[in-house]
């Protein structure tokens, strides 16, 4: 009998469309629960989730069989349905086409999930644009400035 073994952990953002603020304080342990049962729907295992007004960060464990551009399809899909169906919004409410996806050890599990957590502050002093530019360069990652944030 063959046995697969695996530990796939994943760092997840995408921002909605246009870099709307569209979450609010108030709304986001909602949206963020519903975002985790889709990531379970999923036989995903949601390990932090956090972000700001305009974008999201997800820690995330798939199985080796369930493609990540799959899982991030089904969480924007679904749960921006749920978002304009719950605050009426007809559509309003949308996810940017892209994400980025970074693979996470995890003996830094830990640590990624304080700076998911931590986001607030860090936004105090880092802009989205920058800190996404830090990420892709962690993590060697090139990229064209045209795209970036599209």
């Amino acid at each position: 009998m063959a046995t697969t073994f695996s530990n796939l952990v994943y760092h997840i953002v995408f921002s909605t469309k246009n870099r709307l603020p569209l979450i609010g304080r108030g709304e986001r342990d909602p949206f963020y629960q519903y975002i985790g049962g889709i990531v379970r729907t999923e036989r995903g295992a949601l390990l932090e989730i956090g972000g700001m007004p305009d974008h999201i960060h997800l820690l995330v464990r798939f199985k080796p069989d369930f493609p990540v551009p799959a899982a991030v399809r089904t969480i924007k899909a679904n749960s921006s349905r749920w978002w304009n169906a719950r605050h009426g919004q007809n559509g309003r409410f949308e996810w940017q086409a892209g994400y980025g996806v970074f693979s996470v050890s995890e003996s830094q599990v830990p640590r990624v999930q304080r700076y998911i957590q931590t986001q607030e502050e860090h936004h105090a002093r880092v802009s989205f644009r920058d800190e996404l530019v830090e990420l892709l360069n962690r993590h060697g990652i090139s990229f064209d400035e045209r795209y970036l944030l599209g």
